[in-house]
């Protein structure tokens, strides 16, 4: 890039790396390939004429311009047609875009609520392949989360969002921090996940805190970030969000007390004079109406005048309300300091006097700053000049030397009070060390600017852009290509523009602008501004990246940046880097009996004893650049250790309006990004690069794919030249595990494609170097998706085994049951059959010694009688004689008395002589005259009558009741039936003599 006012010599081009078979034949500042996509072109007019026709091909083709959702798909890649690309995607509200490894976000410059909502972001964190959705922040969100989660090294994962000012940078990231708040957070249990919902609601809540106190309305974007910052979210081995830490770079604290022509101060200031209310105004001396030198454009009113959203979000991060108003007192207190204006002495001996109304506003702000008003004054106004260690000279300053006091004071305190906020932020969001394994970090710092009077906070920004483009360019350029040709892949250069000569001439040893000027701060000299143009200009006249505007009146000089040239005015630049702070005004804020200005500045002897050193062991000053480029550098190697993702902020317009888009304006970013190189690159290049081991342990299981396909006219060819499918180059020999591997993509790829669309199922470029295996972010997804599916297959082997094996156990278990339960139910019968075996036996011994006893009662009875008896009585003579079966009946029956007694009470059997015969042997009596006894058979009564001699009375024997149920009933009664055995009745009645008759 060359200046009209000076001529630098031209920036030297870098070469770049090209596939294998594309020349470099780019029209324009930039090379481009003979043959990219079926498109060649010639030299000079006819190279020309031939781009104008593909490009007039490519507008007028079949593919709507507003569908090409990845910028490398353009054809051919020139800043020309890549701006219609995203001029016609803008127009059909589609703002974002990839552009090989790089996102471009084009500000729309209105709400858009659906493109940012909850559910939304749960779906590009359920999709299984989030590139395949439309390109949004979000996509580059899950990649980061699915990166740390799939453990990938390096671990750690970081998103740099760059751009101009009023890019949206600030609300890229604000959305991010949203999005790993809603996916991050999978808690179990319901403790845990009110603890994750504190967490995330603390880590949202730090941004409307830090907004309102470190961005402002600039001319370029109402919600300017006037510091850097970089947030590290914090996870746990789940991959939840168990915290953040947030660090600053280089507060614009000179905005405090100084904003150029309209723009106006941090967002806070006019917050407490908007939405304070009647109390707060009484305490905080804010009037309606009031006006404040520090604070312009007061009736401007913006969305970020938001006081209540402030104070509540300052409320969940732990900072109380008394805390909140102790701040907000200190601000107003340091509103009324700037309106104190002094007027220059007429005597160089008196200090300067107050104007106007400045007495009651240094009576105001001494008062709500809790200072001594006298000793405020007065510091404001004498300088103390020490000579040794006890001479003390006070000197009245100038009018411009108590302007620059007042101003110091203000800008001592906002920035301890910001960097006092930012400790309580990270002591109320930041987890324990012990808790957190991986982070993602997002960083948000200042785009590229240029204003018609650029100083020190404008190099020092530009400087921060210029690094942070360096190492996009050292990442994904110059080192990728250069890995190429250390691989062995065959690859031919084109050229891409480098920033490291305009590094080389802010940073570069040992002469450089930031050593000029801090040597500037190191001589004890009044600085001029000509003379530090006049050693710039000398020392680094060979620079291609210095110039000098010949026409400027004031002394300056201008760096051609990656983004366009730059003036800077030297007038100032060294009394800003040194920023000196008198140490009587750090004295005489350490007086102050405010509880937040106690703890912001700590009476500290050591630091009492650091401000009054001694001539000999003066310490270097140690300037604003040198300590914003030592945190530069420690956030550069925080960047190098992890996996850096790019979103390019594009802002359409500079006045900020919706649905226009500026194709210069545009066009300029898209030149000073590199975003064309990077689309050509990264379109014919391989943005993955695996070592060969981490390769093989992660995609080994995707042989079992291959042992079940056979293979087709889709196997790699052998490998000549640059082809698609080869796996290894001619210096290469990769490993026969890993040719394995390879040869499962086409399998991969033909199951990917959709039904009827070929360049789905095109093979999938991929390249195997000495040591790393190179392929696209396409090909990644599909050796994940195949790996996944592997997984899942396994899985569900393992759970087939395992069900198999849990229903083998629970049948064994089963069967064991049965026979354990058939075991003791056979033990229960046995023993419940012993138990009825002893009864039985215990009843039997009951029943015969009951019978016994019966037997023994009948024959005591019938004492006396006597078997012989029977054949001793004479008959008589006219009796008959028995006859012979009546004699051997009588003989049976004389062994079974009880049997016969039954038949005697019979109501049917024998008759007549035969029952009485029966009687007479079951009786045993003798055998005399039958008729001299009289046997009575109570046929309608229950028991038998004995024969004995009479008794005194009745007399009932019985026996103990049977143990078997049911045994002394009958279930039919018959009158004409004995009642068993149970019951004998004697009746004394019965006996006496009866007449003859029948039986």
């Amino acid at each position: 890039m060359i200046l009209e006012a000076c001529s630098p010599a031209p920036q030297a081009p870098t070469p770049t790396l090209l596939p294998a078979g594309l020349s470099p034949s780019f029209h324009g500042p930039l090379l481009m390939a003979s043959q990219v996509h079926g498109h060649s072109s010639g030299s000079g007019a006819q190279g020309g004429e031939s781009l104008r026709e593909d490009l007039r091909e490519f507008l007028s083709g079949e593919v709507p311009l507003h569908q090409l959702d990845d910028l490398t798909k353009v054809n051919p890649v020139t800043p020309e047609t890549v701006l219609r690309c995203l001029q016609a995607r803008y127009a059909a509200d589609t703002f974002y875009t990839n552009a090989g490894c790089t996102l471009v976000a084009l500000n729309p410059f209105k709400a858009v609520p659906q493109l940012y909502s909850p559910a939304l972001m749960r779906e590009y964190h359920a999709a299984p392949q989030p590139r395949k959705l439309k390109p949004h922040i979000f996509t580059v969100g899950e990649q980061t989360y699915r990166n740390v989660k799939g453990l990938i090294e390096p671990v750690n994962q970081s998103i740099i969002v760059s751009g101009e000012s009023g890019a949206g940078k600030t609300w890229t990231s604000r959305c991010l921090m949203k999005f790993y708040a809603v996916v991050a957070a999978s808690p179990t249990s319901w403790e845990s996940h009110r603890i994750a919902e504190r967490i995330e609601q603390r880590i949202l809540n730090s941004n409307p805190v830090m907004e309102a106190f470190g961005n402002a309305c600039t001319l370029r974007n109402n919600n300017s970030s006037r510091f850097g910052k970089f947030i590290q979210l914090q996870l746990n081995r789940a991959q939840q969000m168990t915290g953040a830490a947030v660090q600053t770079y280089l507060l614009e604290k000179t905005r405090v007390a100084c904003q150029a022509s309209s723009e106006r101060n941090f967002h806070i200031f006019y917050q407490i004079c908007k939405g304070a209310s009647t109390d707060e105004r009484l305490q905080w001396h804010l009037p309606e109406g009031a006006a404040f030198s520090w604070l312009p454009n007061p009736d401007r009113t913006l969305e970020e005048d938001c006081f209540e959203v402030t104070r509540e979000a300052m409320l969940h991060l732990g900072i109380d309300t008394p805390t909140q108003n102790n701040i907000f007192q200190v601000l107003a207190g340091l509103l009324h300091l700037g309106n104190i204006r002094f007027a220059d002495s007429e005597d160089e001996a008196q200090p300067c006097q107050l104007m106007g109304d400045a007495k009651c506003s240094i009576r105001t702000s001494a008062s709500l700053l809790q200072l001594p008003e006298d000793p405020l004054l007065e510091t404001l106004r004498i300088r103390t000049i020490r000579a040794g260690r006890q001479q003390v000279f006070r000197k009245p300053c100038s009018r411009a030397e108590c302007d620059i006091r007042r101003d110091c004071v203000a800008k001592l305190v906002y920035a301890r009070l910001f960097d006092w906020l930012v400790s309580v932020i990270n002591s109320s969001i930041c987890a324990d060390p012990d808790s957190w394994t991986t982070f993602i970090g997002l960083l948000d710092v200042y785009g590229f600017e240029s204003f018609p009077n650029n100083s020190l906070e404008q190099l020092c920004i530009n400087y921060a852009n210029e690094k942070l483009q360096q190492h996009f360019v050292a990442h994904y350029l110059r080192t990728q290509q250069e890995e190429y040709a250390v691989e062995g892949l065959e690859w031919s250069f084109v050229n891409y523009q480098d920033n490291q000569p305009c590094l080389d001439l802010l940073e570069g040893s040992p002469i450089s602008i930031c050593s000029l000027i801090n040597e500037e701060c190191r001589l004890n000299r009044p600085s001029s501004a000509a003379q530090l143009q006049t050693r710039i200009e000398s020392a680094l006249a060979g620079s291609p990246c210095l110039g000098h505007n010949k026409l400027s009146r004031e002394p300056s000089f201008i760096v051609v940046h990656y983004a366009g040239p730059v003036q800077y005015h030297t007038a100032g630049l060294v009394e800003k880097n040194k920023d000196p702070v008198p140490p009587e005004l750090t004295r005489l804020l350490q007086q102050s009996q405010d509880p937040l200005l106690k703890v912001l500045f700590p009476a500290d002897p050591e630091e009492k004893a650091q401000e009054e050193p001694s001539g000999q062991s003066r310490a270097p000053v140690l300037t604003v650049v040198s300590k914003f480029k030592a945190s530069l550098e420690q956030l550069l190697q925080v960047l190098h250790s992890t996996t850096p993702h790019y979103i390019r902020c594009i802002k359409p317009n500079s006045q900020g309006q919706a649905h226009t888009f500026l194709q210069e304006e545009v066009l300029s970013q898209l030149e000073a990004c590199g975003l064309v190189e990077t689309i050509h690159i990264s379109a014919a290049g391989f943005p993955v690069r695996i070592p060969h081991r981490n390769f093989v342990e992660r995609y080994e299981l995707l042989r079992r794919l291959r042992a079940r396909t056979s293979p087709g006219p889709h196997s790699p060819p052998p490998a000549e030249g640059r082809s698609e499918w080869s796996p290894c180059t001619e210096a290469a020999t990769p490993q026969p595990l890993l040719q394995d591997i390879l040869h499962t993509l086409p399998a991969l790829t033909q199951a990917a494609a959709a039904p009827g669309d070929p360049a789905e199922a095109s093979a999938a470029p991929v390249h195997c170097g000495r040591t790393k295996v190179f392929m696209t972010d396409s090909t990644l997804e599909l050796l994940e998706h195949g790996r996944a599916q592997v997984l899942e297959q396994c899985a569900r082997r393992i759970q087939g085994s395992w069900r198999r094996h849990w229903y083998c156990k629970q049948g064994r278990r089963r069967r064991a049951a049965v026979l354990i339960q058939a075991a003791i139910r056979s033990w229960l019968a046995r023993k419940h059959v012993r138990r009825l075996h002893a009864a039985a036996t215990v009843i039997e011994r009951a029943w015969r010694r009951w019978r016994i006893g019966m037997a023994f009662l009948a024959s005591k009875e019938l004492d006396g009688v006597e078997e012989n008896h029977l054949s001793q009585v004479p008959l008589p003579t006219g009796s008959l004689l028995l006859p012979q079966t009546q004699t051997s009946l009588l003989a049976a029956v004389i062994r079974l008395w009880p049997l016969g007694l039954v038949l005697a009470n019979a109501a049917v059997g024998v008759r007549g002589f035969q029952r009485k015969l029966v009687v007479w042997a079951c009786l045993q009596l003798p055998t005399g005259s039958p008729s001299s006894y009289t046997v009575q058979t109570a046929q309608g009564q229950a028991g038998v009558t004995s024969i004995r001699a009479l008794p005194q009375g009745s007399i009932k024997f019985h026996c103990r009741k049977s143990p078997l149920p049911y045994a002394d009933i009958c279930p039919e009664p018959s009158p004409y039936s004995v009642t068993g055995f149970n019951q004998i009745l004697l009746e004394r009645d019965s006996l006496g003599p009866r007449p003859k008759g029948p039986p």
